[in-house]
């Protein structure tokens, strides 16, 4: 992963670098500033298009018996947030959009 490009002996850019597009979507890491981790976007927030939520959501919602809400809700969160977690329960840190949407009552909203 490159640094940044200099400029006038400058460091310009740096932090992120665009990697090989992987089954069709761009994938970027981003560089952090104190410690060098690598943060990946890959199957985070961002990562699927509004045309990819009703697939992921639909596996999403396999395992309920209330399939019709929970596809209307993970639709209206995936359409947001552009993310759905992994699997049909749990895993909502994968998302933290997906995960802090709220009811007016304070309880979740995406399933």
């Amino acid at each position: 992963m490159e640094a940044g490009r200099k400029e006038n002996g400058r460091e310009i850019g740096g932090g992120v670098d665009e990697v090989a597009p992987t089954s069709g979507r761009r994938r970027v890491e981003v560089s952090g500033q104190k410690n060098e981790a690598v943060y990946h976007l890959f199957g985070g927030e961002g990562s699927l298009t509004k045309n990819e939520c009703p697939g992921k959501c639909s596996y999403r919602c396999s395992a309920t018996s209330h399939t019709t809400v929970c596809m209307t809700y993970c639709n209206y969160c995936c359409e947001r947030c552009l993310c759905v977690p992994s699997g049909t329960y749990g895993n909502k840190e994968e998302c933290p959009c997906y995960n802090n949407m709220k009811t007016q009552e304070g309880k979740p909203k995406c399933p």
